[in-house]
């Protein structure tokens, strides 16, 4: 395997500090699947037909976002107009998942330029945050205590980021790519399914008298499926900023309702107007590599995303899989047995790198990767995987259990030259911190650290608070290529699993040969690193009594992917959405 930009190496050496649980006790073994009140609202998945377009494809995770990208691109903008405008119009029909509130990871493809732009507008902690911040007495605070307080709030990233996608390859002025968020706001959108089944079970959503005067009727009940919903403080905060720029959110009346909603919490933070004014947005050098006939290319750290995707599909290189039959007890040993090892290395080695040093390279080194494969054994699971050792590691490991929940979403813009952005924001568990400001919600991914400073042994973990630094992240939006010419975008929502509903439409696609939709509607597999996880309800449970005598142990979950794509093909674009949630591809 051959990796690409290189330049990126010097920023994050080749060392790494120990990383801790969690906490103590059984939360330590909770996943998301376990948990993700998303869950609630998937029964089935419906089978869709493959969308076909000759120039261009948008697919977003409802169909009114997809339609404001459409808009955009049919007025002659770029793809990332089409993109910020799609992500404005999420962050109001889909505000469980996304919006101003948080943060994001994107990757830009441009036709004509060798280069993969990856931004990072991941939330940074609070300058006041300190590593015992969820302590109490000497005590972890409960998980969702921590998650439902101001404790919980970082710096959003997600409007600087699209500010400086915009700077670099925006056509349309900027305050056109509002237009269609705009009209929705002021005119109102219909409640769906999915946001009345979430509304219904977020009890705590109505401790916040904003959240509740916005999101229920007088009696407390969420707003019934298709009832037109308004909101005229989201209107005036995006009519702000398409006026006055992204600046507009991070200085003045704006950064200051942030920082006293957050202060007048029963259980306040400490985000500042400072920490708003401080923020920036960085642009890395996107990890990339080739892998059998195609070149991936991923966000790097603070995203554990891009690595962990580039491990799975480099491990699964030595094992069968491709010659598999899709959904076989044999497919799925190879694809956990493979997350297993990817994980462990996740968990051990990944957090923000100007804080830590992660050893990117080493954990990509043929020879490593090779050494970890050959631990695959084709008749029997390995169970539990340790972390490896790779090259140039200077201090040994401490692997973390991370409890991760989901309130995310994806999308994808391309067009038949080649340019392209897939992008995956968040705001972290489903409604963020329940903090209700100006029509949206606040994120709460500083519960994204470990929340206990320190490992078992006494040592700092890697990704403890601190302030300024970005939580570790899961986010995995990736772009693949065979020479110069793209093949394939996407990515996905789900906490954790993020990687592996990724991964697992990467094989669908490129392994198995089957077409976007169709890769995106495979059931859901996978191991991170504990049990071997499948979804519930589908064909996969045929194969549970022979993986059990393999000696995995199988659990059945929930398993609500949001996997957004766009493939290029000879005869044009192939677009797919997740049928596990609301969203659509349209092309033109």
């Amino acid at each position: 395997m051959r990796l690409f930009s290189r330049k990126y190496a010097p920023c994050l050496l080749v060392a790494a500090l120990a990383l801790s649980p969690l906490a103590a006790g059984a939360a330590q073994e909770v996943v998301a699947a376990d948990l993700n009140p998303e869950a609630a609202t998937v029964s089935h998945i419906e089978s869709r037909p493959v969308v076909r377009a000759p120039r261009y494809m948008v697919s977003a995770a409802n169909p009114l976002a997809t339609a404001a990208g459409v808009e955009m691109l049919e007025q002659g903008g770029s793809v990332i107009d089409a993109a910020i405008a799609a992500q404005l119009v999420l962050g109001l029909v889909e505000p469980q998942s996304s919006g101003l509130g948080g943060g994001g990871f994107a990757l830009v493809h441009r036709a004509g330029d060798s280069a993969i732009h990856a931004y990072d507008g991941r939330e940074t902690a609070p300058a006041a945050a300190r590593p015992d911040r969820f302590l109490k007495n000497g005590t972890l605070m409960p998980f969702f205590d921590a998650v439902d307080s101001g404790l919980s709030v970082g710096t959003p990233g997600l409007v600087r980021m699209m500010g400086d996608m915009h700077a670099a390859h925006g056509v349309l002025p900027w305050a056109t790519l509002f237009q269609p968020a705009l009209r929705l706001a002021r005119d109102g959108f219909q409640v769906s399914p999915r946001l009345h089944a979430l509304l219904r079970d977020a009890d705590t959503l109505r401790n916040n008298a904003a959240a509740a005067a916005y999101f229920y009727d007088a009696e407390g009940s969420p707003w019934p499926v298709g009832h037109v919903l308004r909101n005229p403080d989201y209107a005036r905060v995006l009519q702000t900023l398409a006026d006055e720029g992204p600046d507009a959110f991070y200085t003045g009346p704006l950064a200051r309702g942030m920082v006293e909603a957050v202060a007048s919490h029963p259980v306040p933070g400490d985000l500042t107007e400072a920490d708003l004014a401080a923020y920036r947005a960085l642009r890395r050098e996107a990890l990339c590599a080739e892998i059998g006939a195609y070149r991936y290319c991923g966000m790097p750290p603070p995203s554990s995303g891009g690595l962990a995707v580039l491990q799975i599909m480099a491990l699964l290189q030595h094992t069968p899989i491709a010659r598999l039959r899709p959904g076989s007890a044999e497919a799925v040993h190879y694809f956990s047995e493979a997350g297993r090892l990817a994980y462990a290395d996740r968990d051990a080695y990944v957090a923000d790198p100007a804080f830590v040093r992660v050893p990117v390279y080493g954990l990509l080194d043929d020879d490593y990767l090779a050494s970890r494969a050959a631990l695959i054994r084709p008749e029997r699971s390995m169970g539990r995987a340790e972390p490896g050792v790779p090259p140039g590691l200077i201090e040994a490991p401490a692997a973390e259990s991370a409890l991760e929940l989901p309130s995310t979403t994806h999308l994808v813009v391309a067009d038949r030259d080649g340019n392209v952005v897939t992008m995956t924001s968040s705001i972290e568990f489903v409604f963020g911190s329940k903090i209700f400001v100006n029509g949206y919600l606040l994120n709460n991914q500083v519960t994204d650290f470990s929340l206990s400073p320190t490992d078992d042994a006494g040592r700092p973990a890697a990704n403890r608070v601190e302030g300024g630094k970005r939580p570790r992240s899961s986010m995995s939006p990736i772009l693949v290529f065979k020479g110069e010419q793209p093949v394939l975008a996407l990515g996905s929502p789900g906490g954790s699993a993020i990687i592996n509903y990724v991964a697992k439409t990467l094989v669908g696609t490129l392994m198995w040969g089957k077409n976007i939709q169709a890769a995106i509607e495979l059931p859901n597999m996978g191991s991170r690193n504990r049990a071997t996880e499948i979804e519930r309800g589908t064909p996969l449970s045929r194969a549970i009594g022979t993986l059990k005598a393999m000696g995995h142990e199988v659990r059945e979950v929930e398993y609500p992917s949001g996997v957004h794509g766009v493939m290029w093909t000879p005869e044009g674009l192939e677009g797919g959405a997740d049928p596990r949630r609301e969203g659509v591809a349209r092309g033109g």
